[in-house]
């Protein structure tokens, strides 16, 4: 079996406050997406969520950064928190559409959804047989609800990956499969060496698996976030060489 890929990252790259840290002190804002991508693997973009990106946007994003690098995008929030997933197919199609303009760099699509929304079968599985072929997705759930098996039921037969988000109210113990690939936010504000140890020999198995694993750190906290990810990345490659 083909060992999956990894793809570790943050949640966004553009923070000025992460200059003699992360980035060097005297980068450009414009020159940061293309530090950050010969650096780490992966990225998630939060920006599409408060707004359907322009063409010229993904032209860009996918110009400045370098080769094998994978964007992964959060939907609008119009399909996930204002229409909360009903009767979306245009507005998913459209936002999909201009996703699939960075190429063989589109990673993800995350669907994170609001907290207040309950699950509801008769919501999801339109929503699920709407959803464009042809691309990865993921779906995030923070109402106890969504902790109902059929969820992971309905995912695994439409192949969209289950998020795993860890915090410090809700941890998770085990990365969810649900699809070939999977998809993990470690969001809690500090993460001791040997958590982030655990977490590499739980990214591991998943890649011996033949899994490509998507995995994101919080941005805040001063460029903590890239040396987490920088430290996941190192831990993988220094055990797949074992």
């Amino acid at each position: 079996m083909e060992r999956g890929t990894l793809y570790v990252g943050t949640s966004g790259f553009a923070f000025k406050e992460w200059k003699g840290n992360f980035y060097p002190e005297g980068v450009s804002d414009k020159k940061m997406l293309a530090h950050y991508s010969s650096m780490l693997g992966s990225v998630e973009i939060n920006y599409t969520f408060r707004r359907m990106p322009s063409e010229a946007t993904m032209e860009s994003w996918k110009t400045q950064s370098t080769g094998g690098f994978k964007f992964t995008l959060k939907a609008p929030q119009r399909i996930t928190h204002t229409k909360r997933l009903k009767e979306v197919s245009e507005e998913t199609g459209e936002f999909v559409r201009r996703a699939r303009l960075l190429g063989d760099k589109l990673g993800t699509i995350l669907f994170q959804l609001p907290p207040t929304l309950k699950f509801d079968r008769d919501r999801l599985t339109p929503f699920l047989e709407s959803l464009p072929q042809g691309c990865l997705y993921a779906m995030e759930f923070r109402h106890e609800s969504w902790g109902d098996p059929a969820v992971g039921e309905l995912l695994s037969e439409a192949q969209v990956a289950l998020c795993g988000a860890d915090t410090e109210a809700t941890p998770v113990k085990e990365i969810p499969v649900t699809a070939q690939h999977v998809y993990l936010r470690l969001r809690r504000e500090e993460y001791a060496e040997e958590a982030l140890d655990a977490w590499a020999g739980k990214v591991s198995s998943s890649l011996e698996a033949g899994r490509d694993v998507y995995c994101y750190f919080k941005h805040e906290g001063g460029g903590v976030g890239p040396k987490y990810a920088l430290r996941i990345r190192d831990a993988v490659q220094k055990s797949a060489r074992v």
